[in-house]
């Protein structure tokens, strides 16, 4: 019994000593972890503007990527109805899209970064949506126009390496983006960008699809078609009429 005892004390202060430790490594590295994660959102923000930069993205040191945010971006939350509801530093990377997408669509909240490039400010739109096996997401990026796309950036959280994956990890995918539109020449109407299996038939609004990949492509459309859409009573209020081809 003593034998017994003398275990059950043991066990009980090493299970103490290890829970305080490892409260104490998860304090000391919070910290950390949280620039850690600021940065990575932020890097992946940029990819989207990453041709409008002095370098690619992924060598940007966090300082820079930081700065960058600091000094060049600004970051609002719109309502649905297009209006900003909150404007400040540090505002719209707090909206976490995948909270935002279990509300009622009338109660969501959309962030919006517009970057100061050197020769014009570019708009910077974020999309979430559904791939084959998980959720997708990116930014896409506006011309001052409000009509020319700049260029998009993608992420997802489990599609197929090879397949589905490239969507992220083949940067020809993405660069097909820049120069389309999401606006008809003919009357304006919202067209976003398709991605189309079998390789783009009009080059004003679509791309190239991924071969064996038609699932997630066809989630690639839904998402930026659904979630631009979301940002059109903001962008008719800016919107160049000329870039339309109506005047």
């Amino acid at each position: 019994m003593e034998t017994t005892k003398y275990i059950v004390i043991f066990i009980a202060i090493m299970t103490g000593l290890v829970a305080v430790a490892l409260t104490g490594l998860r304090q000391s590295t919070k910290t950390i972890a949280e620039k850690n994660e600021e940065v990575f959102n932020k890097r992946a923000i940029l990819g989207s503007v990453s041709t409008f930069l002095d370098k690619p993205v992924a060598e940007f040191s966090d300082e820079e990527v930081l700065a960058l945010f600091s000094n060049d971006i600004e970051q609002y939350v719109l309502d649905m109805g297009g209006e900003v509801i909150e404007e400040g530093e540090s505002v719209a990377d707090q909206i976490n899209m995948a909270k935002e997408a279990q509300k009622p669509e009338e109660d969501r909240s959309l962030p919006l970064y517009v970057f100061n490039s050197d020769d014009e400010k570019l708009y910077i739109l974020s999309v979430r949506g559904r791939g084959l096996w998980d959720a997708i997401w990116g930014t896409v990026a506006l011309r001052e126009d409000l009509v020319t796309v700049a260029g998009a950036s993608f992420d997802h959280a489990g599609e197929t390496p090879g397949l589905g994956a490239e969507i992220k990890d083949n940067p020809a995918f993405s660069a097909q983006f820049s120069g389309k539109r999401i606006f008809s020449t003919m009357n304006g109407e919202y067209t976003a960008v398709l991605v189309r299996k079998g390789g783009a038939r009009n080059p004003e609004y679509e791309v190239d699809g991924i071969s064996g990949a038609t699932v997630t492509a066809d989630g690639v459309t839904e998402m930026i078609k659904r979630g631009i859409k979301y940002y059109e009573p903001y962008l008719e209020q800016f919107r160049n009429a000329d870039a339309l081809g109506m005047r």
